[in-house]
Formats: C-alpha cells, sequence, structure tokens
C-alpha cells in the first residue's frame, strides 16, 4: 500500500514577527510521518485557517484522483470530569476538515471520522490527525 505525505516547503530565515505571527494561527497543518498529517487547533476552536485549507486542498488534489481512503482521528483537549464537551469539539473539528476534504473534491465515502475526545496518545492535545489508509 503506497502511503502519501505533503510536506511544507522550507521557509526563508524568518523574522521574529512572522514566527509570532505562526504562533497566533488557529490552525496548522504538519506533517507527521508518511501516513499522517496533523491539523493543530487553538483550544477552543474548529477554524480552519487559509494556509491550513491550502494545504489540505493540494492534499485533495493529490488523493482525489486515486482509490485511498482517508481516516480523520479528532481531538481535543479536556478534563476527566467533562470528556463529552471535548468528545463534542472534537467532532467539530473533524468535520470541519471532511467538509472542507468534500468540498474539495473528495468523495464522502472515502472519508472516515473518529470524535476521540480527549487526547490519551502522548500527542498534541487539539489536533485532527489524517491517516490515509489506502483502499
Amino acid at each position: 500500500m503506497s502511503k502519501r505525505s505533503i510536506s511544507k516547503p522550507a521557509a526563508p530565515a524568518a523574522s521574529a514577527a512572522k514566527d509570532s505571527q505562526k504562533r497566533q494561527q488557529v490552525a496548522s497543518l504538519t506533517p507527521s510521518g508518511d501516513d499522517l498529517l496533523e491539523v493543530r487547533f487553538r483550544a477552543g476552536s474548529s477554524v480552519l485557517t487559509r494556509d491550513v485549507e491550502g494545504r489540505l486542498k493540494a492534499m485533495a488534489d493529490k488523493i482525489a484522483p486515486t482509490d485511498s481512503r482517508l481516516q480523520l482521528k479528532a481531538y481535543a483537549e479536556g478534563s476527566g470530569n467533562d470528556t463529552s464537551k471535548a468528545r463534542r469539539l472534537s467532532l467539530s473539528r473533524a468535520l470541519a476538515v471532511r467538509s472542507f476534504l468534500i468540498e474539495n473534491g473528495l468523495r464522502s465515502t472515502r472519508i472516515d471520522v473518529r470524535a476521540l475526545g480527549i487526547a490519551h496518545d502522548g500527542g498534541a492535545p487539539d489536533r485532527v490527525d489524517i491517516v490515509l489508509l489506502g483502499r
């Protein structure tokens, strides 16, 4: 099974202002291995930035002509006392990513969504992992 990933082009030396601006983004997309992309969100938010949308569109353009399936694993920070709030937020994030991918050419039947709520895997708490499953 062939795995694909999107890599971020190397950026020229950035000023401190640009670094600060990047930290202020609501969501960001980073490669995390051959079969995984990570969309990070600001705590409490499910908004995709234009930068993330551009990278998701590039990924959708590459995957649309194939028979590959995607799994979206969504997480949100929360406490053990209120897991339902974290699960609802993680679902909102997964659906935002899913809707964007569908709007950009992926069939809904090729995208599986898992709203997992609080992350217990040691990864960033506010994220959606995009896993390329193959066929």
